[in-house]
C-alpha cells in the first residue's frame, strides 16, 4: 500500500470547507482541466454507505469509478472508498481541522496499484499525477472559499 497526503490552509470555517466537498457537484469545479469528469449518479447526497457512480476520462481514457461513502464525520471528516476504480485499492480521506480563523483541508489517500510488480513499476507516474492533481484541487479550492469570504 502506498500512501499520498496533501494538505493546505484555507481562510474559511471548517464547516464551509466541509459543505463544500459534501457537494459533489463541486468536483467538476476543482478538476484539471486536463481531465474530464462526469457524474453518473445524479442529485447524490453524500452518507455513510452510499455510492457514487462517476466516469472520468484522461488521455482519451474513461475510467468508471463507484466510490462507496465509508464515514462521515460532520464537520471534519469524509472518507470514501472506491469499489470499482483502477486501482486495487483506494481509500480517500478528507479531513478538515479548524485552526482558529482558518481550516486546514488535508486529503490522505492509500491505494494500491493494479497488476502486483508491473502495477508497481507505475507508481512514480501516479504519484505525479495525484500531486498535479491535489495541487489544482487545493488552490481551486481555497480560491472559490476565501472568495465567498
Amino acid at each position: 500500500m502506498q500512501t499520498f497526503i496533501k494538505s493546505s490552509y484555507i481562510n474559511c470555517d471548517v464547516k464551509s470547507l466541509f459543505d463544500f466537498h459534501l457537494d459533489t457537484n463541486n468536483l467538476t469545479k476543482i478538476t484539471p482541466t486536463d481531465t474530464k469528469v462526469e457524474l453518473l449518479t445524479k442529485d447524490f447526497k453524500p452518507v455513510a454507505s452510499q455510492i457514487l457512480k462517476i466516469k472520468s476520462t484522461k488521455y482519451f481514457i474513461p475510467m468508471n469509478w463507484e466510490v462507496k461513502i465509508e464515514k462521515i464525520d460532520n464537520p471534519n471528516l469524509l472518507v470514501d472508498l472506491a469499489l470499482k476504480s483502477p486501482f486495487a485499492f483506494w481509500e480517500h480521506k478528507h479531513i478538515f481541522i479548524k485552526h482558529g480563523n482558518i481550516s486546514e483541508l488535508k486529503d490522505v489517500i492509500t491505494f494500491k496499484m493494479p497488476f502486483g510488480f508491473l502495477g508497481s513499476l507505475l507508481e512514480g507516474f501516479v504519484r505525479k499525477d495525484l500531486q498535479k492533481m491535489f495541487d489544482f484541487r487545493h488552490k481551486v479550492t481555497k480560491e472559490i472559499l476565501e472568495k465567498r469570504g
